[in-house]
């Protein structure tokens, strides 16, 4: 199996929630996981609003930080996926930094991994597994 991890995913994994063990299963179930490399801005950009608004200490969240951005085995250049992210964007009425992770997932017939409810609704419309599915 082929995941695509989004940020919320990932946050959701390092922080030790409880969907993020069910998510975590995914990972080490997969033969290959993936992200578009906008992914380690989104997930150092959380990780940052942990730090200023929940006060984490900063060495947590480096901690945290570092084990994000190691879960996945590769990251994929948007610069691949900008066009087909552009359209789907347009047609869907969504953000294109989200529609990176739908168009990797369609591309390579992964399962998508977010809790991002809206993400996963569009994922149902060009039939993409998720892990809720």
């Amino acid at each position: 199996m082929i995941a695509v991890l989004d940020a919320s995913a990932a946050i959701e994994i390092v922080m030790g929630r409880k969907s993020g063990a069910k998510l975590a299963k995914y990972i080490l179930a997969a033969d290959w996981v993936i992200a578009p490399t906008l992914f380690i801005s989104e997930v150092t950009n959380t990780v940052w609003k942990y730090q200023k608004l929940a006060d984490f200490p900063y060495s947590s969240c480096e901690k945290s930080l570092s084990q994000a951005l190691a879960l996945p085995d590769d990251f994929i250049n948007e610069l691949d996926l900008y066009r087909e992210a552009f359209k789907l964007s347009c047609t869907l009425n969504h953000p294109v930094y989200d529609m990176f992770y739908l168009v990797l997932a369609r591309r390579n017939n992964g399962k998508l991994l977010t809790l991002d409810k809206q993400l996963i609704n569009a994922a149902k419309k060009y039939s993409i597994e998720t892990a809720d599915s």
